[in-house]
């Protein structure tokens, strides 16, 4: 699982993956496609991923009635996960997220079994604490390891998506839980990412907690949230 998640594996997935060429569609158009997946790391889930993206957007909306934008980043979070349509192995889609060049944080799951074969782990240019990076360097200056919250961060700021920092965070580090759960990697945050955390813990307590089997109806919630998508991400995205 985490063998490969190495700094070079990842500039690689970048390489592969941040030329935007694999297809073109619309958010929503994206959002219901998720429905083909089965994600082996979500066993809370055993309704279609589609679901889920409406039940946190619901949820945040019931919460954050003022905050379009949260809700809207409720409804994509997991959107990213379109990667795995495109053959792109589940392991570097989705799971809890990490950076690469610098010591692995015990905090990671699985720490202690699945990372004895990554070499970066016993490479003494990555795996001291700062690694690469200078101290307080900014989460924005870091390499995370491959998934589907990297990857769509990168395509909604290469489609010039409107969407605020605090929601970008959110999108891009949701499952950076060693950070925003174990408040691990703080020697690399800088100021920007310290005022970002209470945001991105706030969004996680709808991502885990709103997959239940009280289904929303997504035919009747389809027109308001497209206008969110409309305002925020509109047209035809890169992908």
């Amino acid at each position: 699982m985490h063998t490969n998640q190495t700094l070079e594996f990842v500039k690689q997935k970048h390489s592969e993956w941040l030329g935007f060429t694999h297809t073109q569609m619309g958010m929503m158009d994206a959002i219901m496609s998720l429905d083909q997946l089965v994600d082996e790391s979500d066993p809370d889930v055993d309704f279609p991923n589609s679901f889920h993206a409406f039940q946190t957007a619901e949820g945040i909306r019931q919460a954050h009635p003022d905050k379009d934008w949260f809700q809207l980043v409720g409804l994509i979070h997991d959107v990213g996960k379109i990667m795995a349509l495109y053959n792109e192995l589940q392991w570097a889609v989705v799971g809890d997220t990490f950076p690469v060049g610098c010591k692995f944080q015990n905090s990671i799951v699985f720490r202690e079994n699945t990372f004895q074969n990554n070499p970066d782990d016993k490479n003494p240019k990555y795996n001291t604490e700062c690694g690469i990076y200078e101290p307080n360097c900014g989460l924005d200056n870091v390499f995370m390891s491959w998934g589907h919250d990297e990857y769509l961060y990168r395509v909604l700021k290469f489609n010039k998506c409107s969407i605020p920092d605090e929601g970008m965070y959110m999108i891009r580090f949701h499952s950076f839980y060693p950070w925003h759960s174990h408040r691990d990697y703080m020697h690399l945050c800088n100021d920007k990412d310290l005022k970002m955390l209470p945001w991105v813990t706030e969004f996680n307590k709808f991502d885990l907690y709103t997959k239940t089997s009280d289904l929303p109806d997504v035919a009747k919630l389809k027109p308001y949230y497209q206008s969110l998508i409309d305002k925020f991400c509109p047209g035809i995205l890169q992908w």
